[in-house]
């Protein structure tokens, strides 16, 4: 019997829901950062096994908005929720159950979706606040599988997998057997160069950032040759994004490149240029150009 679904994973922003998918799928498909709120569109990622297909849901997470792409992140999450068949509750030891985890697990009561408590960074934490932090998750809600894990590091990621088939219902194969994902290489590369200027800049900047595919073409020597606009809400985090002589720049460019030589397998020219687009988290005829459309 073939088995296959889709599954969404929901969390309060930065509990590693990005860090997950790569780790199951072992590529660098979501984007991964140390700033909260990183992942904007809800990628689907397809893992296919001998007899399941896996569809992943990569959603934003629910938090409360404060400006248009705030929103349509939330809306991207909740809708998520009304079309799958498994949901995988992701959070960490490290921090209480606050009022970010109630929002969630509100939006999750009555939906009738069988609902998971994945606990995250297990290897950062002691075991005593692992166990207290399952047990005050477990009171707030009727959890069908408890799973510790560290995403980072692998552990029990398999079990995850293997419960995660379990609760699949009969199906067809949604996808190819190679088919790892449904989005477009350039959306991939847009994400590449937004995480590297997400590690790179200061905490002022970051969200206020978007990456726009000029350019992204592949010439008979099967080389990439990409151009972008980074774009930023600011005239004076532009020259902060630009750095001291293109520094900062430079750094972004080249470790932005350096990803996309490994993905890609081939050689990559890429060059960036940084514009002013102000207020552009509020403008829904910018949103719209970057692809942000709210369904």
């Amino acid at each position: 019997m073939f088995k296959s679904g889709f599954v969404t994973i929901i969390g309060r922003p930065n509990v590693g829901k990005s860090t997950l998918i790569n780790s199951i799928m072992g590529e660098k498909l979501s984007i991964v950062s140390s700033k909260p709120q990183t992942t904007r569109n809800n990628i689907q990622t397809i893992l296919t096994g001998k007899d399941y297909q896996i569809v992943f849901v990569d959603t934003p997470g629910i938090h409360k908005p404060r400006h248009k792409l705030g929103e349509y992140m939330v809306k991207i999450a909740e809708d998520s929720i009304k079309e799958v068949d498994l949901v995988l509750f992701l959070t960490t030891p490290d921090e209480e159950l606050g009022k970010g985890d109630r929002l969630i697990l509100d939006q999750l009561r009555g939906s009738g979706v069988p609902v998971f408590l994945v606990l995250n960074k297990i290897d950062e934490n002691t075991a005593e606040r692992v166990a207290k932090s399952l047990q005050n998750f477990g009171k707030e809600f009727d959890f069908k599988e408890i799973i510790p894990i560290s995403a980072l590091k692998g552990k029990n990621v398999d079990i995850l997998i293997e419960l995660m088939v379990k609760y699949l219902k009969e199906g067809p194969k949604y996808y190819p057997d190679d088919m790892i994902t449904d989005v477009q290489e350039r959306f991939i590369v847009s994400e590449v160069i937004r995480e590297k200027a997400l590690r790179l800049l200061s905490e002022e900047v970051p969200h206020g950032i978007a990456v726009d595919i000029l350019n992204f073409k592949k010439d008979e020597n099967g080389k990439y040759n990409i151009d972008a606009d980074l774009l930023c809400e600011k005239d004076s985090h532009k020259a902060i994004i630009i750095g001291k002589n293109g520094s900062m720049l430079k750094k972004i460019s080249t470790y932005a490149r350096q990803d996309m030589e490994k993905m890609f397998n081939s050689k990559v020219s890429l060059k960036i240029w940084v514009k002013v687009k102000k207020d552009w988290r509020d403008s829904s005829n910018i949103l719209r150009e970057l692809g942000y459309n709210k369904k």
